[in-house]
C-alpha cells in the first residue's frame, strides 16, 4: 500500500496547474493557463519569464506598478490568487504615469493614470484570468496578469 501511496503523491506533487480553469498549459508546465500566457507572451510583458508567482492562500496581494530597469513593468508580471482576494496595485514612481487597464477578464476595470509613488488601487477579484496593461506603456510591454482560481 504505500508503493502506491508513494505513486499517488508524486503524482499530485507534479500536477502544479491541477484544477486550473485555463485549459491547456500551453507547454508551461502548468503554472500559466494557456490564454495569460498567450496574452502575456504576445505582447513580450516586461518581467514575464513563462510562470506565475503563487499567492494562493494570502488574503491580499500587492504588484508593484513600475518595476524593471525603466520603470515599465508589473511585480509580479503574473500571479496566481485565490478568489475573493484583495489585489492591490501599488505605483513605485518610476517609468512615469502608469495605469491598470483590463484588457480581457471576466469583469473589467481600469485606474485612474498616476506617476506618484505610494498611490494604490485595489479590487477584490473573483474567479478567473485578468489581463491588464498600462495604456501609456502598452507598445513598450507593460502587460500584466492575474490568475484567479
Amino acid at each position: 500500500m504505500a508503493a502506491s501511496g508513494t505513486a499517488l503523491t508524486i503524482a499530485v506533487a507534479g500536477c502544479s496547474g491541477g484544477g486550473d480553469s485555463g485549459g491547456d498549459d500551453g507547454g508551461n508546465g502548468g503554472s500559466v493557463p494557456e490564454a495569460v500566457d498567450t496574452y502575456l507572451t504576445d505582447n513580450e510583458a516586461n518581467g514575464y519569464d513563462g510562470s506565475a508567482v503563487d499567492e494562493t492562500g494570502s488574503s491580499s496581494v500587492t504588484i508593484s506598478v513600475g518595476t524593471g530597469d525603466q520603470g515599465l513593468a508589473f511585480d509580479p508580471a503574473a500571479v496566481r490568487v485565490d478568489s475573493g482576494t484583495e489585489v492591490t496595485w501599488e505605483w513605485t514612481g518610476n517609468g512615469g504615469s502608469h495605469n491598470v487597464n483590463v484588457q480581457e477578464g471576466p469583469t473589467t476595470f481600469s485606474s485612474e493614470t498616476v506617476g506618484e509613488e505610494g498611490h494604490t488601487f485595489s479590487q477584490t477579484l473573483e474567479s478567473g484570468n485578468y489581463m491588464y496593461q498600462c495604456d501609456p506603456h502598452s507598445t513598450l510591454g507593460m502587460h500584466g496578469a492575474v490568475i484567479v482560481e
